[in-house]
This record gives C-alpha cells, structure tokens and sequence, in this order.
C-alpha cells in the first residue's frame, strides 16, 4: 500500500453517477475528492454531507463548455480527471474538450461514457497520452468494462466465440440522471451500429427487442422483462476482443412494463420520420421515470455467450447479475471506484489513451459487489442436458454450496428412494381441511413412517410421497418462457413456480407464479407458507408448510430423509 494522497477531480460530481462515485470513494483517507459542476451551492452542499473520516473533498465551479475549464484544472492541479457529467452522445462540435484540458495539466483522464462514437474516438489523444505518462480511459462503466471483462470469464476455455448477448435491468426506484435521458431521448428510434450477420449492420434503437430472465444461480429470479437495444459502445468494441463474433446485442429493461412500451412507441414514430428526434421530450421523460417507480425494488444484468470448444463442441453459457434495493445502481460507478484505488495502490492504467475494454478482469470487480447487496452467478450449457439432474441443472454453480445430504438427494440420476419419519400438523379449519383432502395431503400424525421415490426421466422428475398408506404425487420439471428460472411442480391440474434460494446451510423453495388448467393466477392469491431442505446432524432433514389465502393452514410437515443406496 502506497502512502501518496491522490486528489481526484469529478466533473458531475455531485450528479447521479459522478455522485454515486464519489461515495464509493468517500472511505479512503487518501483521497482528496474535488466535487466540481456549475453550481457551488450544490458541489458544497453534497461535500457536507459525504460521511467524515474518509476522503477530503471541496466544491468547484466548472463548467466544460466555458473556456477557462483549463485555467481552472490548472488551479486545482488533479491527478486524475473524471468526466461524470455527459451525455456524452451530444457533446458538440468539440467533444473532448476535458480530455484536451486534463492532458495539458498532467492528469490523467477517465469518463463514465456510453456514447459508442465517443468512447471510440478517444484513442487519437494515445500518442499524446504516451507523450505524457498518462492514462486515458473511455467507457470505464458498466459497459464495455464488465461486459467485456464477463465475457472474458465465460469465454475462458472457448476455441472461439460466436454470439454475445447482454441487457441491463434497472430496479424501479433507481435514480436515473437527466443526462442519461438525455442520451436515451438522442439516439431513440435511429439505426445503432452493431455486428451482426458477422458483419457491420445496423439496428433500430429501443425498437429491437428480446425477452430474457436475469436468474443468477441459488436466487429468486427477477420477473421476465423485454429488453429494448440500445446504443453501448460494446456493440461494436467488442469485435476487437473477439474478431471472429458473428453478433453483438444489448439491451436495458426498464421498468414499468407500460412506461417501456410508451418508450418504444414513440421510438417508432421517430424510425417513421413523424418525429425528428425524443430530444424535446427528455424533460416529459426524465418526470415519468420519477413517479413510474412501482415493482420490484430489484435490478439486474446478464451476458450469454455461444462459442465452440477446441474439439468443435457448441457451448452456450451465461452469467447474472441481482442487485436488491439500492445497490444496482452503484454499479455503473464501481469500474470507475476500482481504477482509482488501483492507482493508489501503485498499479496504475498503461500510459495511452483508448477504451477501457481490457482495464479489469470480473475478479476485480467481486471485493466490490460482495461488499453490497448483490449476487452473482454462472449458468452453462454443459449443466443443461437431461443426463444432468435437475435441481443440479436449475442451481448451476450455486449447486456445490449446499450440504452434502441435499445433494445426495437431489443428485442422482436414475430412480432413487429415500426413507425417514415425520411429523403432521393438519389443516387449521374445515375448509382447508376439505382442499387438503382434495389434494391427497397428509393426515395429521405424531410420527409417521415417510418414504419418497424420486422417479427420474427425460429431465423430468415425479416425487411420489408414501406418508403411511397415504400417497402424495407431483411432477417437477425446469419452467420455460414466464416461468423460466423457476422449478415447476404440478399438482394435478395445478402448477407451482418455485424459486431455489440457497442459503446457509438450507435450500429454500420460494413461490414466485401459479396457474390453474393452465390459467395464470395472480401471486396473491397463490398457495403460500415456507418450505426448505438443510442438513441437522448428518442428515437430511425437510419443513413443508402449506396455506391459501383467506383458508390459512393447509398441511405442515417436517421431518427426516435417508438415502437408499
């Protein structure tokens, strides 16, 4: 650990993102933080309220259009300018007017941009950076930093890569800065480049879309959202990495589902030519977005890869990402945060100036997500033929966490059966105790002999449950479409989508959808109650506890299970 003091300049420092930077570095000591905008009340008003005992930061005036921006770096003398502010797609006639600046005072340089054009054009300041033993970095956000660095990790042992597909899935009540609608509103319903075909083409903005469910391994997945392309610079920096990559797609969620059809709407009156441009309406959309904030309080992304293996073999594999309440929308910022303590660390950029494709690794960026509310995972096609099993299938990685009883149980892939004993709570009331006969549920015993078999075929498992000389039977299978992610068990003419949730030491099953002969029912008013596996002594141990609505109390039971060899 080096001992320097490192002061770093953000331009939008008290804005969204440059904001949500300057609170990720706000614990270092180290650090001298010059929040910088063209308002001096707000820069002195968001250092006030930085925690103390971390970094020192002061407010700035400045204001990247005026032309004393350089006489005013000059004053503060940074060794590193961040460039927070944007949109960084409509940045006039001179567009690097920082870097220009930061450059002749010696610093180093980073920006936040996901304008593609932007973050291309930064590499003709690389001599002049080299000149200076200085870095130069574009795009140091979510994209390209961490979409290129996952596809490294998921690509780590592929002949060659193919296909490369991801999507961003903010949570609701994720603060999105006017600079960022800004953007949205500039390139909306106008052709994107991108690679495709495995050539150049272009697509149409907010119009193309694709339906995909963020479902990290061992996680209550998020809900299926349609994800609308945008304009990254991945579309087509990522050819670079992968030269042989015959398409590149990304895609954002936002959400609700009605506000991002009304955004694709109008998106196609542009591509019609009835609109010029959603510019005039950036002030409309940046209000909507603040009070269209209902759903989940949970955002996401993923990246899916399609390559061949050294012997030809076609492998699919992807990666997700869940963030719950607040934390996804630090992220963007966390490539920037990662840099900056490296370089207090001594390990510094390169010297030069190019987009920050090959900047960080995902094994950078795990200390960060880790320290927050987010979880991660990796889901492959080698996990998802029927030879494997399905619990294994649906857990991917997070399959070798849990304890060894339940993955003896779940881990076989021919019929197996399992014996214990266990107890009975019956149904609280005589109308559940009519449903529950219905159903063939349990009757209320204080210790009953129990036996599953677990009869496996086609991927497809079917549980049949011997309590005494009552018999309970459902069919388990991997969900597809609205119940991707999901484990589905079907009662009849009912089915249960099932979240895994591994936690601690236990395996929870979480309801997340129902439907009746097919019918899809709303989730409240779907069965509800606890039920998970965990290891107590050794041994298999299971708790099943099932209500309705209005009804309560269903069954409960809970007991022990032993393998048979």
């Amino acid at each position: 650990m080096t001992n320097q003091r490192l002061r770093v300049l953000i331009l939008g420092g008290y804005g969204t993102f440059g904001g949500r930077l300057a609170r990720l570095l706000g614990d270092e000591p180290r650090l001298e933080l010059v929040i910088a905008g063209r308002s001096a009340a707000k820069a002195d008003a968001f250092c006030t309220a930085l925690p103390a005992g971390g970094a020192k930061a002061s407010g700035a005036v400045l204001d990247r259009d005026d032309d004393s921006l350089g006489k005013v770096l000059e004053r503060l003398a940074p060794n590193v300018v961040v460039d927070a502010s944007g949109p960084f797609q409509v940045y006039g006639e001179r567009p690097y007017r920082v870097v220009e600046a930061a450059l002749a005072v010696g610093a180093n340089y980073l920006d936040l941009a996901d304008g593609s054009a932007f973050v291309r054009g930064i590499s003709q300041f690389d001599s002049a950076a080299k000149a200076l033993d200085r870095f130069v970095l574009a795009g140091v956000s979510t994209f390209p930093v961490l979409d290129a660095a996952v596809v490294r990790y998921l690509a780590r042992d592929l002949a060659s890569v193919r296909t490369i597909e991801a999507g961003v899935a903010p949570a609701p009540r994720a603060s999105v800065g006017r600079n960022v609608i800004d953007a949205i509103a500039a390139y909306a319903g106008k052709a994107v480049p991108l690679r495709r075909e495995g050539g150049e083409r272009a697509g149409s903005a907010l119009i193309e879309t694709r339906k995909r469910t963020i479902a990290p391994p061992g996680c209550v997945p998020l809900e299926s959202r349609t994800f609308s392309l945008v304009d990254v610079p991945d579309l087509t920096l990522l050819t670079e990495l992968w030269p042989e990559v015959e398409s590149v797609w990304v895609g954002a969620a936002p959400v609700p589902a009605v506000w991002h059809a009304c955004l694709r709407s109008f998106a196609r009156l542009v591509r019609s030519g009835l609109l010029r441009s959603l510019t005039p309406l950036a002030p409309l959309m940046h209000g909507a977005m603040s009070w269209l904030a209902w759903g989940e309080r949970r955002g996401g992304m993923f990246v899916a890869i399609e390559g061949a293996a050294v012997d030809g073999t076609r492998i699919a594999r992807s990666w997700h990402l869940l963030a719950e309440g607040d934390d996804g929308a630090l992220i963007p910022s966390m490539a920037a945060e990662i840099v900056i303590r490296n370089v207090l660390e001594g390990r510094s950029p390169r010297p030069g100036a190019r987009p920050a494709l090959r900047e960080l690794e995902l094994r950078d960026y795990m200390p960060a997500l880790t320290r927050r509310a987010v979880f991660c995972g990796e889901r492959g096609s080698a996990l998802q033929t029927r030879d494997v099993p399905l619990y294994r299938r649906l857990l991917g990685s997070a399959w070798h966490v849990l304890p060894e009883p339940i993955r003896l149980i779940h881990g076989a892939t021919a019929t197996k059966s399992a014996g214990g004993r266990a107890q009975v709570v019956g149904a609280a009331n005589w109308a559940g105790r009519l449903v529950a006969r219905v159903f063939g549920f349990p009757a209320e015993a204080d210790a009953v002999f129990v036996r599953v078999t677990f009869e496996r075929a086609n991927g497809v498992e079917t549980w049949r449950r011997e309590f005494g000389a009552q018999r309970l039977t459902s069919v388990q299978y991997a969900g597809k479409g609205r119940y991707e992610g999901l484990l589905c068990e079907r009662f009849g003419p009912v089915v249960i989508g099932l979240a895994l949730v591994v936690e601690p030491g236990r395996l929870r099953l979480l309801v997340r959808r129902w439907s009746v002969f097919g019918v899809p029912l709303p989730r409240w008013l779907a069965p509800r109650g606890d039920a998970f596996e965990l290891e107590e002594a050794g041994r298999f141990r299971f708790y099943v506890d099932i209500g309705l609505p209005l009804i309560g109390r269903l069954v409960t039971y809970s007991g022990h299970l032993d393998a048979y060899p």
